[in-house]
């Protein structure tokens, strides 16, 4: 293969996240998505040392494993990926994806590991309790767009009016921005020239109580009343109730939602949600699993995994939960231990979870701010049980050292990106660490993205 060719082929396999491996008699190119079964165009990109990969250029044709997609924005939108195909198969595909993962670093293990399979979404369709729409256009001068990401590009933005990973109330805010924004001409941020008003439309809606929250996000270069904005929004019928309407300022470059200052257009900047029967207060950038239902199936098997129930005698004294956000992980754990310590890099985390604590009535929850490589060097107690919870990137090599060097008998290790999840196992491979269980979950029905839990433990 060469560089700039064009090729035809089909799509053997998927590997993760969403890397079609392409067999033509060229040889074989990773084509980013594709579906298993599709016959595809793809011009090379990469093409090196044996290694090549391609950008997706046509379809030619359908998988016949494809049934039909649910959303006229499939194919345009980079949100989803397996859309177009049955549940099932898509849980079966992010199945074989985690195993392959687990196994090409666990074959060095001298005991059998169990590998549980993938647990699925209670909800496939509707589960997001939070959604970051961008303003833009779909092309060059275009009309106003609010949505997602055109597939592939950095500028495009979508218009996902038939978005079907949120409930109808998101659709409804949607459209009812777009509408009003649209009508009175109100410029966007360009990305190239950094200029325009409008950035974001951040939406977050609790899945137990119905509670919603609306953060429109724009620069400072223009000025307009938003009353007559937050007025349209709280006459729209809706399944669940507007508690808070907000306007963030952000004039960083980044093409990010982050805080520069926020107004209160209407009600509260918060709201509640519930998880396993804990109550939990959200603010605008509060980390909170996006699949409630999700996360309490990720939860259950945390506790699973540990062999400890709610009134058992039987309790670890010390528990660590690193990089614990808003203490979800740590509150669901309070009740198996003798005291949980939550440790997190973010401090509005931080103060989140101690109020969330405080108002679940946990006094054996302890929540510190602070880099895990460094904070946990201060701590006097020593853990009985670690729980990681890491980001993408997974742990940082010296701050994983630390925590194997603690000698817990048994640590849970939980990831949303699989390959660094191997990538850290490795370490625990060499020093002294076996894996005993491990499980999917589908906490992110329909994107290329996938949970997994392992529980290990110290070989004696």
């Amino acid at each position: 293969m060469k560089k700039g060719e064009i090729l035809e082929g089909t799509v053997e396999r998927i590997e993760f996240p969403n890397k079609g491996i392409v067999v033509c008699e060229e040889g074989s190119c990773v084509v980013k998505n594709a579906l298993p079964g599709q016959r595809v165009s793809f011009r090379v990109s990469k093409a090196r040392k044996g290694k090549a990969e391609g950008r997706l250029l046509e379809v030619l044709e359908k998988s016949p494993l494809e049934t039909g997609s649910p959303c006229s924005c499939f194919g345009g939108c980079g949100g989803c990926t397996y859309l177009s195909l049955r549940y099932e198969e898509q849980l079966r595909i992010k199945e074989e994806q985690v195993k392959k993962l687990l196994e090409s670093v666990l074959w060095k293990q001298k005991k059998e590991y169990v590998y549980e399979g993938i647990k699925p979404s209670p909800m496939p369709y509707e589960y997001r309790n939070k959604m970051e729409f961008s303003f833009g256009d779909e092309e060059k001068d275009g009309p106003l767009a609010l949505g997602m990401h055109k597939r592939g590009s950095f500028y495009d933005i979508v218009t996902v009016d038939g978005c079907r990973i949120v409930d109808g109330d998101y659709r409804k805010i949607l459209k009812c921005a777009l509408d009003y924004f649209s009508d009175r001409k109100v410029s966007f941020f360009h990305r190239l020239r950094h200029e325009g008003y409008l950035r974001h439309l951040l939406v977050r809606k609790a899945a137990k109580t119905g509670e919603i929250l609306i953060a429109l996000v724009t620069t400072t270069q223009e000025e307009h009343d938003l009353a007559p904005f937050s007025d349209a929004l709280l006459q729209l019928e809706l399944e669940g109730k507007i508690v808070g309407i907000l306007h963030t300022k952000n004039d960083s470059n980044a093409d990010v939602v982050q805080n520069e200052g926020t107004e209160i257009l209407y009600g509260q900047d918060y709201f509640y949600d519930e998880l396993l029967g804990l109550k939990f207060r959200i603010s605008e950038f509060s980390f909170f699993q996006t699949n409630t239902y999700g996360a309490e199936v990720l939860y259950k098997t945390v506790k699973e995994y540990i062999g400890l129930s709610a009134g058992s005698d039987k309790k670890m004294q010390t528990v660590f939960d690193l990089y614990s956000g808003t203490g979800t992980i740590a509150q669901m754990m309070s009740d198996v231990a003798g005291k949980v310590i939550g440790v997190e890099i973010v401090e509005e985390a931080v103060e989140a979870a101690r109020k969330n604590a405080e108002m679940n009535r946990l006094d054996n929850c302890e929540f510190i701010a602070g880099d895990v490589l460094k904070v946990i060097d201060e701590i006097d107690e020593k853990p009985d049980f670690i729980i990681l919870d890491p980001p993408r990137d997974g742990v940082h090599l010296k701050a994983l050292k630390k925590i194997i060097g603690y000698g817990v008998e048994r640590l849970i290790y939980i990831s949303c990106k699989p390959t660094t999840l191997v990538r850290d196992l490795e370490v625990f491979l060499e020093n002294g660490y076996e894996v005993e269980r491990a499980a999917a979950v589908d906490q992110f029905p329909w994107t290329a993205n996938v949970e997994t839990i392992c529980c290990l433990s110290r070989i004696k």
